[in-house]
């Protein structure tokens, strides 16, 4: 499409029926052109809580990266996420993650995902859509041996 910007959105649901909610958020996303398979993974940052089902969609997007963030937002309010406990659970969490070749570092929204390299449960589904991303320069410092988050594979979504 010409006028649109590549950007990867990381979808993830811990609570009620994870595998809907991600086909549901994603199906909602007009410009979605690539779904990762769904990738279950324990939580991180210490709140107990059930496990995560995650994805990683491509969009072709004519929104710039605060519209798609709003977006994103949209999203997550459309399917009850109330925000209470950082890393708590969430019926959706949705985050840009790249936004075409941009760095963007604002208050309200960095891009690249500031951690995303840190976590497997973003990066093991993300490459598994786009493996040319691999040494990708906004990618750099990704080690899955070190990455959080051991995924395991669960299907397509």
């Amino acid at each position: 499409m010409t006028g649109t910007t590549t950007a990867y959105l990381g979808l993830g649901s811990n609570l009620g029926d994870r595998r809907e909610i991600l086909r549901r958020a994603a199906g909602a996303l007009d410009e979605v052109t690539v779904v990762s398979p769904v990738y279950e993974t324990d939580p991180v940052g210490g709140v107990e809580q059930e496990a995560f089902y995650n994805i990683v969609v491509e969009v072709e997007t004519r929104l710039n990266p605060h519209e798609l963030l709003a977006r994103c937002q949209e999203l997550e309010r459309a399917e009850g996420r109330v925000r209470t406990v950082r890393w708590g659970p969430r019926t959706l969490d949705v985050d840009l993650l790249l936004y075409g070749d941009r760095r963007i570092d604002t208050p309200d929204l960095v891009v690249p995902h500031p951690r995303m390299h840190e976590r497997n449960f973003v990066m093991v589904p993300l490459l598994d859509i786009d493996p040319a991303l691999v040494g990708h320069r906004l990618l750099a410092g990704y080690d899955p041996a070190t990455a959080i988050g051991e995924v395991r594979k669960v299907g397509p979504l």
